[in-house]
């Protein structure tokens, strides 16, 4: 960590740049078409570049590179490394509120699913923090096996996770070689979706953004307050996505809530799925390389990636969140717009799917033995009005790890959600797969990063600590970042 001080002339770029962003979205002007998020490319196998955080014009934290107040698209191959310098250019002294304390304006940065070292300078979210007017320097190696997909990077400064993230501080991580595990994805226009939460509750134009989206009143059994989060996509609300009638494009897209369920439907229409958090469905058996759904739930952190088809020209369609009943004590979640679906040709600055050459790895797994043992560890997820509990503790800095995992084992886990609202668990460094939920089995089960344990209920997962890769300490946590921040999160050490 070194000591940089902020610079005028990338101050008043960003203060300029952040006007013109938000000033549609401020006055309630529609954004029009959707385009991709802006990208890099690794170069001779190395990405290199350096990211601001700053203060965006309407007072939100935000990223910055090149003194635009946006997140670039990273994408990168198998065997890259992926070199960021995370300047913060913070204030001091923090406007926003944070979840237990004082905002210290302290942020990190965290590769979520990548199966990198969780040491520094890789995805330590525990030692590495860089204070206002600090920087932080992190060299990622990807593993020359890493499963491609989609990915995401975000803050994670424990505390202030749930501000940040609210505030938009997150971007894409895209893993290349999808089509050599499908295929048919060679050629097919790609976009890169990304849908955040936005708080409106204090917004002078809450009442219009509400109307735009089509905010629904139905909470679905969630605790009855009003709602003050809509979700945006690439940065917009509800823009127009171009796609023509039958045309195939492969939509890649990530849940960047910090708190809110996505329950995704186009409507008329089925997803093609053929990833989820990043793995792909053929990764462990090229039998079955996609699965068809009329809709997806994704809990905040979820990756979808999926081959959608343009509707007919005469039948206007749309990309819609539907209600997520979050349990009598959960925050509402009601229904709204994302998107309209325009059926005519797809802008040419879409980017194609790349054919492949590489031949697909297969991971194949005994996991039958493991799923009859009784589980190796047993997380449970509790709450009251103090705060929120793994296990009856709340995280702390100087914590013990809760759990010591063997590196090369795959372990049954069971996941209990002891409390009356919904709660998506994640672990860093890892993947599992979910295959029982209250005791009983998940019809056709996929590898997560993040998955949803209903309230008062249960999920059973097989827990892959195979990669030798993953070495070190490591966390788990609910990825409600409120929840989190106040307590709802344990380390791990892979030895």
């Amino acid at each position: 960590m070194s000591r940089i001080a902020p610079t005028i002339r990338i101050a008043i770029l960003a203060i300029v740049a952040a006007a013109v962003f938000c000033s549609a979205q401020l006055k309630g002007k529609p954004p029009g078409l959707l385009s991709n998020p802006p990208e890099l490319r690794a170069k001779h196998h190395t990405l290199s570049l350096t990211l601001h955080a700053g203060i965006a014009s309407d007072g939100r934290n935000s990223f910055y590179f090149n003194g635009q107040p946006n997140a670039p698209t990273l994408r990168l191959s198998q065997g890259d490394q992926l070199k960021i310098t995370y300047v913060n250019d913070l204030p001091i002294k923090a406007k926003e509120s944070c979840a237990m304390t004082p905002c210290m304006d302290m942020t990190n940065l965290h590769f979520h699913g990548l199966t990198v070292s969780p040491d520094a300078p890789q995805d330590d979210v525990l030692d590495m923090m860089a204070m206002p007017g600090q920087a932080l320097r992190y060299t990622v190696e990807i593993p020359k096996d890493h499963p491609p997909g989609l990915y995401w990077y975000h803050t994670h400064p424990h505390g202030e996770s749930h501000r940040q993230v609210l505030d938009g501080m997150s971007g894409a991580i895209v893993i290349e070689g999808m089509e050599s595990y499908f295929p048919p994805l060679a050629g097919l226009p790609e976009r890169v979706l990304v849908v955040r939460g936005r708080s409106i509750g204090n917004d002078p134009v809450s009442a219009d953004l509400k109307h735009r989206v089509e905010l629904s009143s139905d909470i679905c059994g969630a605790e009855p307050e009003t709602p003050e989060e809509i979700f945006t996509l690439n940065g917009w609300v509800r823009p127009q996505i171009e796609i023509a009638t039958g045309e195939r494009q492969f939509w890649r897209l990530v849940n960047a809530s910090a708190d809110r369920y996505l329950d995704l439907q186009l409507e008329g229409q089925t997803f093609e799925i053929v990833a989820m958090d990043g793995m792909p469905i053929a990764l462990h058996d090229l039998n079955h390389r996609t699965r068809s759904a009329d809709h997806v739930l994704l809990p905040p952190a979820g990756r979808l990636e999926a081959i959608v088809t343009g509707p007919a020209a005469d039948t206007p369609r749309r990309l819609v969140s539907r209600c997520v009943d979050t349990g009598p004590d959960g925050d509402p979640n009601p229904a709204m717009v994302l998107a309209d679906i325009v059926p005519q040709p797809a802008a040419k600055s879409l980017s194609k799917v790349s054919e492949s050459s590489r031949k697909p790895d297969l991971k194949t797994l005994d996991l039958a033995a493991e799923e009859k043992v009784p589980p190796r560890f047993i997380v449970t997820f509790t709450e009251d009005k103090k705060g929120f509990y793994i296990n009856g503790d709340k995280f702390t800095p100087d914590a013990a790890p809760m759990v010591r995992a063997k590196i090369g084992t795959l372990q049954h886990w069971r996941i209990v959600n002891a409390t009356g609202e919904l709660h998506p668990m994640h672990i860093h460094q890892v993947h599992f797969l979910p295959y029982a939920e209250n005791d009983r089995p998940i019809a056709e089960p996929v590898w997560l990063d993040t998955v949803n344990v209903p309230y008062r209920g249960s999920v059973d997962v097989i827990m892959d600590f195979t990669d030798p890769v993953i070495k070190g300490m490591s966390v788990f946590h609910c990825h409600l970042l409120n929840h989190e921040d106040k307590g709802m999160m344990a380390k791990i050490l892979f030895q």
